[in-house]
């Protein structure tokens, strides 16, 4: 039973302004409480930290005081417990007394023990998250054996290597003040008082001071979230809303009085780790309480989220980036929104957020009507993970469940790690991964990850897993022999999940060409599975067969020859139009003098298809294991990503073995990343809207580029429209590139409102031709000039002349290997002198 009878008997009250105090009764069912730590100017300098347990404040006096780096391991003795009333105690205890000298709030906050902290005591190891101002993330108090002859508790206070842990710095001398009243220790002792000081608040989220100390309301319960269930496609139908799947950390926002709190999708309390603009936008809602749902992410510079960003930034503790896209509202004002349908939820949480500036942390998640074959299409090309689909009717339900559907670009999904192989490279941490997933109670191999590591990332992990070490491996059977996996392996507890982008699945269920993203420190280990997509109704699922055969030096009948060489050249990409493999690259083989001026050298993403387009495909940005070299990469400057580019015509053949049946190009050079070359215009047209009108779109773009005095050609996009192109002098920025196609989408809209539109949403694009702009920012792509399309009839995107265009020409006029292709080829190349003609892009 907790005492306070030590306290008692060491101070007289009549001449200390500590307070007496009692014990609290406890709350049942309740492990932790408030935490704090007062700096200590007694007879030596020290922090006390103090664990608010079974109604008193268990206490350490820690000599050193905390230290954020996990390399530092400070003396800490156990001391007599303290009243809860202590917790706020500020000021000077009189000379001569017990622990007479000043003392100041140096951090205070909330704990949380990882297990029941009586039985962790007893046994001399405490493992506790802390919830500071100051300090944050894991922590742990062990307990020394005790010196003979020597009756003093002693403990060490370490600091786990998370993203809350700073190395080589010193929070003591970085944040000396009180987080209280914002004095120092020696201005306590001065006798001095905040009046009139403004307080220095080192809240890692920057809350401010009134707000950390106000009364919150009653805790609200954590919901578990909905989840969503992977398919191939994205659903049809008008009862479908299609949102863009973010890649980043899913967060529940509780909203109760003023406090606000971030949790994962597991309930773990992060409303420390996202820095304090997200918190600060959600405590300036005006509700009495609120439970949000939504992702926390990182934008690249194309404007996609990006996981290797929202890592790096936790890791660096750099919190300036964070945005919170919000999307669903489970409760508002006492009312649980759940049962409510989600076109409802979603304009409440609408409201709720009110007109958002540009810079706003906290974004509200739109939502799009269009069929989901169109938005998932959108979300690939713009370099998307993929698209979330939801029932626009459906109650909100925990758990994963049908009403909520995710389809994407690339395989991607979470994996145990069981083990690694050490590199053999000086400086390297590790070679690969060894993964699996859960099925049936035991854990199943499912492959290794050898790329997608950085030096500083890779390390880390190796220190993260060593702390791990098993002697057995925890898969449920052995690996496979061969390829280095029976010798080095250090087999790990399977405690850590890491998320990891990949090719496809084989048909012994292993991953290739797998490439690692980051750890999820937000999802236990024991619920990773197999994501299985189903197929929707009617449709079989398609499973990748192994490769086998034996491969075939290739050489084109056309005029360009490449040594790779194609396995399984006869298999079928286009089955309905009996394109293979061979009869692909033929094709790359005969327009490559036209084509290799907008492929080479450029930065590319990829459509692939590996068992044809009838089968699974993806789209696919970054390298990934497996590629042959002839397909260069290089690392992006702005995120480290590696970007993928091709420099002859071997790169072309290779592209074609790995399946992809769609190449896209970004509007610039590896050499001018930065400095777009051309302007695309995506003429985009409604279904139902006559081809005469999307003819009549481009001709117009022309003549109002041709009273700019901007050149510009067309081409057929292979689908439904028309691309207009205008080449450029790499001069202006990727902004000032789209600013002013956006300017120019406008300009359009607002001269034909009933013809144009420049926005994507369904509703403003009935019946009309959406003018798409968005394909002119770092990072987006565009189909190439005379790449194959993964659409009905394996057509090309082909450029055309202005006169074909007024003559009649259709966009989806040219299959592979057709006569009609083959006759447009025959003639003179309308696109030869596309960037001998570029003009520099002058505004205003």
């Amino acid at each position: 039973m907790a005492s306070l009878e030590q306290y008692h008997a060491k101070r007289d009250f009549k001449k200390t302004a500590e307070p007496a105090g009692k014990v609290v009764r406890s709350r049942k069912g309740e492990a932790g409480g408030i935490f704090v730590i007062q700096k200590h100017a007694a007879t030596r300098l020290h922090y006390d930290l103090r664990l608010e347990h079974n109604g008193v404040l268990w206490s350490w006096a820690i000599t050193r005081g905390p230290s954020l780096d996990p390399h530092e391991k400070r003396f800490a003795v156990h001391v007599e417990d303290h009243p809860i009333d202590y917790a706020s105690f500020e000021g000077t205890i009189p000379k001569g007394e017990y622990g007479g000298g000043s003392v100041i709030v140096w951090d205070e906050g909330r704990w949380q023990p990882e297990t029941d902290p009586a039985q962790a005591m007893k046994k001399g190891h405490i493992s506790f998250e802390l919830h500071g101002h100051k300090l944050n993330g894991l922590w742990h108090l062990v307990r020394l054996k005790p010196r003979p002859g020597k009756t003093r508790d002693n403990w060490l206070l370490i600091k786990s290597d998370d993203v809350a842990a700073r190395p080589g710095e010193d929070i003591l001398q970085e944040a000396p003040e009180s987080v209280k009243s914002g004095l120092t220790i020696e201005e306590v002792g001065e006798g001095k008082t905040a009046d009139g000081k403004k307080p220095r608040v080192w809240h890692s989220n920057k809350r401010l001071a009134s707000k950390a100390k106000a009364k919150a309301a009653k805790q609200l319960e954590f919901i578990e979230p909905c989840l969503a269930t992977l398919q191939r496609d994205a659903p049809p139908g008008k009862e479908w809303l299609h949102e863009v799947k973010f890649d980043g950390y899913r967060m529940q926002a509780q909203l109760a009085g003023t406090e606000v709190r971030l949790l994962t999708r597991t309930g773990l309390d992060w409303t420390d780790k996202f820095g304090g603009e997200i918190v600060a936008e959600l405590g300036r809602l005006k509700c009495m309480d609120a439970i949000i749902d939504g992702e926390i992410v990182v934008l690249a510079d194309s404007g996609v989220s990006s996981f290797a960003l929202l890592q790096a930034d936790l890791s660096a503790r750099r919190t300036d980036r964070f945005l919170y896209y919000v999307f669903d509202l489970m409760r508002l004002d006492g009312e649980d929104m759940r049962t409510e349908p989600l076109v409802e939820r979603k304009q409440a949480l609408q409201d709720l957020l009110g007109k958002q500036p540009d810079n706003s942390a906290v974004r509200f998640s739109d939502h799009f009507a269009e069929p989901g074959k169109v938005m998932l299409e959108h979300a690939c090309r713009m370099g998307l993970e993929g698209i979330v689909s939801k029932r626009a009717d459906a109650p909100y339900r925990s758990g994963r469940g049908l009403s909520w559907v995710k389809s994407k670009c690339t395989l991607r999904q979470e994996f145990v790690i069981g083990g690694y192989l050490p590199s053999e490279k000086t400086g390297r941490g590790l070679r690969s991964l060894l993964v699996g997933y859960h099925e049936g109670g035991k854990l199943h191999y499912a492959g290794r990850v050898g790329t997608g590591f950085s030096m500083q990332g890779t390390n880390d992990l190796k220190k993260k897993l060593d702390a791990l070490k098993a002697k057995t491996s925890p898969f449920d059977r052995a690996l496979p022999r061969g390829k280095g996996l029976g010798k080095g392996v250090v087999w790990v507890k399977p405690d850590l999940v890491g998320e990891v982008e990949f090719r496809t699945w084989t048909s012994d269920r292993i991953i290739r060409h797998a490439s690692f993203q980051g750890l999820r420190e937000d999802k236990p280990a024991e619920e990773v599975v197999q994501e299985k997509p189903k197929a929707p109704a009617g449709k079989a699922d398609t499973k990748e067969k192994p490769a086998g055969g034996k491969g075939t030096s290739v050489e084109s009948s056309g005029a360009a020859k490449t040594v790779v060489k194609l396995s399984h050249p006869d298999k079928l990409l286009r089955p309905h139009e009996k394109v293979s493999k061979q009869g692909l690259l033929d094709h790359y083989a005969l327009v490559w003098p036209r084509l290799q001026q907008f492929v080479v050298n450029r930065p590319l993403s990829l459509v692939r298809a590996p068992d044809g387009v009838e089968g699974q495909r993806f789209f696919q940005k970054h390298a990934s294991a497996g590629m042959h070299d002839k397909i260069a990469r290089m690392k992006d400057p702005t995120d480290g990503e590696e970007i993928l580019f091709i420099r002859d015509f071997d790169g072309v053949a290779a592209l074609v073995q790995l399946g992809v049946v769609e190449i896209h190009i970004w509007g610039c050079t590896i050499d001018e990343l930065d400095k777009p070359d051309q302007i695309i215009f995506d003429l985009d047209p409604d279904e139902g809207v006559d081809v005469k009108a999307v003819r009549a779109a481009a001709l117009e773009i022309r003549g109002r580029l041709d009273e700019l005095s901007l050149p510009n050609f067309v081409k057929t996009s292979g689908g439904k429209g028309y691309h207009v192109v205008v080449p450029l002098k790499p001069s202006a920025d990727w902004d000032e590139v789209k600013d002013f196609a956006h300017d120019f989408a406008r300009a359009l809209e607002q001269a034909a409102p009933d013809r144009y539109t420049a926005t994507l949403s369904k509703k403003a694009r009935t019946g009309k031709i959406f003018v798409d702009y968005l394909r002119n920012s770092r990072g987006s792509t565009t189909v190439a000039p005379y790449s194959s399309r993964a659409k009905k009839g394996a057509t090309v995107s082909m450029p055309a002349t202005w006169a074909e265009i007024e003559a009649g020409l259709a966009p989806n006029a040219f299959p592979i290997g057709d006569k009609t292709t083959l006759k447009q080829l025959a003639e003179a190349d309308p696109w030869k002198d596309f960037f001998r003609q570029g003009k520099v892009l002058k505004r205003g």
